[in-house]
């Protein structure tokens, strides 16, 4: 559990970042790659990115960056500098300007358990030929693993930003703070989260910068060292069949299918696409974002949905929140359509 202690003071400081950070993209991604976690929603993007991997040469490549990012509670932290720094390219000079006393210390925690391989030892020795092949090999993992998929990443990002921006003009920074599902605040001014370790992370009078990330699942990120300027990076996780869609492709593509038949032969385009994006929990307003459907329309395909047994909805404060039933599952995957 990760808990995140607020002053009213830390509250006022709290800031959103506009756009997902390219650097923890390539990080998260690169986890993504070395676990089968989101299978449903990643695993059609894994393949793709593979076989990028494998045209562009960068197998090898891609393997020490693995080396240096494994999937692994700890991550040093100099992989990822900034609060929010949309432009690569800036995010580069600041990871091949870390201190070499600070990131010998992060390499060496990262290898404590371990031989340091020698791609670790080169950079924590601060060899300059090292750094520039680190730059490069990050730019170009950039290049086919997330860059090819910006417009679907950006479009999820401003997506939730409509909510956030209304929960945070109307009920201020503890009204924004609700909106992200995967948190819990307390009335002791302590939001908690899901997270790998046991972690406190006292503010004490700096802002927190809560940053977006597409390949983020499961649970929120922290830096490790409670000393940098906070971040939380936290998971604006695509819907199943995003890639799809990404490419042209609808919600009644072949794959999608209930019964043999594709699901928007059963219930129509627009619905199948609603049933679709509701594999995780949405209100109205997000659904509406998602598919860019006026708000009466998103409601009342889910109401259609709900009567039919395929959606539940819940009220939660002035929200409605709108999920899959396990009859919407079954429907989706093509399972036994049991009442």
């Amino acid at each position: 559990m990760l808990r995140i202690h607020f002053t009213n003071e830390d509250l006022n400081r709290l800031r959103v970042a506009a756009r997902p950070d390219p650097l923890w993209e390539i990080v998260n991604s690169l986890h993504l790659l070395q676990n089968r976690q989101g299978a449903l929603v990643f695993d059609p993007w894994r393949r793709e990115v593979r076989a990028a991997i494998a045209r562009a040469g960068l197998t090898r490549t891609v393997a020490s960056l693995n080396r240096l990012c494994p999937c692994a509670a700890y991550l040093p932290d100099f992989l990822t500098p900034g609060r929010g720094i949309p432009d690569l390219e800036t995010g580069l000079d600041q990871v091949l300007s870390t201190p070499a006393a600070r990131m010998r210390a992060e390499l060496g925690q990262l290898f404590a358990g371990g031989p340091v391989p020698p791609v670790a030892r080169r950079l924590a020795d601060g060899d300059v030929e090292a750094l520039e092949r680190l730059g490069d090999a990050l730019r170009r993992y950039y290049a086919v693993a997330v860059e090819p998929y910006l417009d679907v990443i950006r479009s999820a990002v401003d997506a939730e930003r409509p909510v956030r921006a209304a929960a945070a003009l109307s009920q201020g920074p503890r009204g924004l703070l609700s909106t992200y599902q995967d948190f819990a605040w307390r009335d002791d001014g302590v939001l908690e989260t899901g997270y790998p370790v046991d972690k406190e992370l006292e503010l004490r009078g700096r802002s927190l910068t809560m940053i977006p990330s597409f390949f983020c699942i499961r649970h929120p990120v922290a830096l490790a060292d409670e000393e940098l300027p906070p971040v939380l990076v936290h998971p604006v996780t695509p819907d199943p069949g995003w890639l799809a869609l990404a490419r042209g492709q609808g919600a009644g593509d072949p794959g999608v299918r209930a019964a043999g038949l594709p699901v928007a032969q059963l219930i129509g385009h627009t619905r199948a696409a609603v049933l679709e994006v509701l594999g995780r929990p949405m209100t109205t307003t997000q659904l509406g974002g998602v598919l860019r459907l006026a708000l009466s329309t998103a409601s009342r395909h889910a109401t259609v949905l709900r009567e039919a047994g395929l959606v539940a909805s819940d009220r939660r404060g002035s929200r409605i929140v709108h999920r899959r039933t396990a009859l919407g599952d079954a429907l989706m995957n093509g399972g036994p359509l049991r009442p």
